[in-house]
């Protein structure tokens, strides 16, 4: 996969989220997972778009581990909200798309990672 295509997945990954967040019935309990699901699902995006100005290759380490952790805390509330919703096709794409951003992530962030002695 290219680098701008994983921005542009990113990107379409957190808009995606903004827009089935529209669409919730915001009761108390929703409120508080589409608030954090909101937060981190474009927190994501916006910390691999930082690590493309990265002026080391620590430096965009550590923005595509942040990267990495915030998609990982997506990919928790979309399991809940597929625990919530499991006939919902949309929440079921973007929980599937989030599992993949994961997996991407985590493989650059391996590639990147300091290696121990």
């Amino acid at each position: 996969m290219k680098e701008n295509e994983l921005q542009t997945r990113l990107f379409r990954f957190a808009v995606d989220v903004i827009k089935l967040l529209r669409t919730l019935k915001w009761d108390k309990e929703i409120k508080i997972i589409a608030n954090q699901l909101g937060k981190s699902a474009t927190s994501s995006g916006a910390n691999y778009e930082e690590a493309q100005a990265a002026v080391s290759r620590a430096e965009f380490g550590f923005k595509v581990g942040i990267s990495l952790k915030e998609m990982r805390e997506s990919d928790y509330w979309f399991r809940i909200l597929v625990e919530l919703f499991p006939e919902d096709e949309y929440i079921l794409r973007l929980r599937n798309e989030s599992l993949e951003l994961k997996n991407i992530l985590g493989t650059i962030n391996l590639k990147v990672a300091p290696r121990s002695k």
